[in-house]
């Protein structure tokens, strides 16, 4: 008998418990709500930063002239930033210095504030939210200083030829390739092949041997100057087994454990 009452009371028990009422909706503790909060549309919460590299001021040299010429106004044109195209040309800038002049175009959402106390030139753009505007804003600055650079010291680039046998000349002529523009000079290298290696010298850039082994390139441009280098260190690139190869500045490769039979 004690034992059919035990189980009867245990029954009823478990029927209270599976068929008491359940809230539909549950509010988690004031301190695992943190833990519960949606997740944000945006990465972070803090303010979007300007371009560090666009809003840092162009420093001119005294024997540098920085002429603006605007962008005459067409037809129709708006000045909201909604309306501007990122293709759209803005104001033209001429730079001219003692090695050369240099001119480059920025787009129309850009303008140049200039500091006639401190000699100083800075890029400011139309909308700082827009990112397409963000992203060019520091490209078109790094442009405009390397082109003050350029047209005031010039732009170099020291390349190295490290093999044994390889030799760098510079020739007036060439066998195996034709000039583009009178008075182009060719760049000789023997690097290792059956016959010499001939390149021609863009315009605008000098080439000069100090070294049988070393190859100076000079010029306005800095584009064109790293360009050809990169054209030249492209028949012998640095291996990372003996160290061999064309270096250009200061370029380094770290050597691998030679491969063991």
């Amino acid at each position: 008998m004690a034992a059919s009452r035990c189980e009867r009371s245990s029954s009823i028990a478990l029927q209270t418990v599976f068929h008491t009422h359940r809230p539909t909706s549950t509010t988690p503790p004031a301190f695992l709500l943190p833990a519960f909060s949606l997740p944000s549309n945006s990465f972070s919460t803090t303010s979007r930063c300007h371009s560090k590299i666009g809003r840092a001021p162009l420093s001119l040299p005294p024997d540098v002239t920085f002429t603006v010429t605007p962008q005459a106004p067409t037809r129709g044109s708006s000045t909201s930033s909604k309306q501007i195209m990122r293709s759209q040309q803005g104001s033209t800038i001429e730079i001219s210095g003692p090695w050369g002049k240099m001119s480059y175009s920025i787009p129309a959402y850009m303008s140049i504030e200039q500091d006639e106390a401190a000699k100083t030139k800075t890029l400011s753009i139309l909308d700082a939210e827009d990112r397409k505007q963000r992203e060019m804003w520091g490209t078109a600055r790094a442009y405009l200083q390397n082109h003050i650079l350029g047209c005031s010291e010039g732009h170099t680039a020291i390349l190295r030829l490290v093999g044994v046998g390889y030799r760098a000349t510079i020739e007036a002529s060439a066998t195996t390739t034709t000039a583009t523009y009178p008075g182009q000079k060719f760049v000789s290298l023997k690097v290792g092949y059956s016959h010499p290696i001939e390149l021609g010298i863009p315009e605008g850039v000098t080439a000069s041997t100090p070294q049988p082994t070393r190859i100076l390139l000079e010029g306005v441009e800095k584009e064109v100057v790293m360009q050809f280098a990169a054209k030249i260190r492209e028949w012998r690139v640095p291996e990372p087994y003996k160290g061999k190869g064309i270096f250009v500045n200061d370029e380094t490769i770290r050597l691998k454990a030679k491969k063991i039979k």
